[in-house]
């Protein structure tokens, strides 16, 4: 059976909002209402921050199901395949925005070092219970983009890169005792591995091309991510091999072929190593 490719959604796709046409703001409840898909798993080409006031249900992001709840924060970057099962009740705010509306202000380095963004790193933040000026904000983000002020869009720039920054700062902490360089060799090889994953898989290279021994990579991430180096680069082309499976309608042979396989029947060695099921049995459960 033919999988139907998965929908990408882009900003005005979803019930008029509060913003402009690359930030949009809404109250969760009011998009559960008006925006029908939610349920279905679908993708966008913009960013995303979710923050759950009341109600519970399940967010499923890249094929991983979380809680939702009270206090839940989720953070989605563009490409990401994920779909809602929230109850009726369920309150909240969503801001969407595109990355341009982001780097008018601010640098891109600092976008692309938010850990909650990156493909391997979970997509939910546990704020602590003091951390009561982060609703507070939203609903004062939807106050602003419905002001009179020429600069609202400065405000509201300024809000958003508050906010980011408050979830970063609650995001995942580094291990006590981490250097900066340990941090930063860190970041350069996940930014790498997002850059050349499809060609380049093995811990040689990225050792390589940071000046480091396999050995000291392979002990860097394990410490800093609980994974080896290899299981990382592994789990990076194993996300993207199951959105394509799920997203496109492209033979397998031909995904594999995307993913840098040359024999398609290793690529689906190595996915059911990986996952459990074969790719077509993989696409068939989706």
């Amino acid at each position: 059976m033919k999988t139907a490719p998965v929908p990408v959604y882009c900003i005005d796709s979803y019930p008029e909002g509060h913003g402009h046409d690359a930030f949009h703001a809404q109250r969760l409840e009011t998009v559960i209402a008006g925006f029908s898909g939610i349920d279905k798993a679908h993708t966008h080409d913009f960013y995303l921050l979710l923050y759950v006031t009341a109600g519970t249900g399940t967010h499923t992001v890249d094929f991983i199901t979380y809680a939702v709840h009270p206090g839940s924060l989720f953070l989605l970057a563009p490409g990401q395949m994920h779909s809602w099962n929230l109850s009726a009740d369920c309150q909240g705010y969503l801001l969407f925005f595109e990355a341009g509306f982001y780097l008018q202000r601010y640098p891109s380095s600092r976008l692309h070092e938010y850990p909650f963004f990156k493909p391997l790193h979970s997509p939910v933040v546990e704020l602590p219970a003091g951390a009561g000026t982060f609703p507070v904000l939203l609903e004062h983000v939807l106050q602003e983009a419905e002001s009179p002020f020429d600069n609202r869009l400065e405000v509201l720039r300024a809000c958003l890169y508050v906010l980011l920054e408050m979830a970063a700062r609650y995001a995942r902490a580094e291990p006590a005792g981490s250097s900066p360089r340990q941090v930063q060799q860190l970041h350069q090889f996940e930014e790498l591995l997002e850059q050349h994953f499809r060609t380049k898989k093995t811990v040689q290279t990225y050792a390589q091309w940071l000046n480091l021994t396999p050995n000291h990579l392979n002990a860097l991430c394990r410490r800093h991510r609980g994974h080896t180096a290899s299981d990382l680069i592994q789990q990076r082309v194993v996300v993207e091999a199951q959105r394509l499976l799920v997203h496109s309608r492209q033979p397998v042979k031909q995904i594999a072929a995307e993913l840098g396989f040359q024999d398609a029947s290793y690529f689906g060695r190595f996915f059911r190593k990986r996952t459990g099921l074969t790719p077509d049995q993989f696409r068939e459960n989706r």
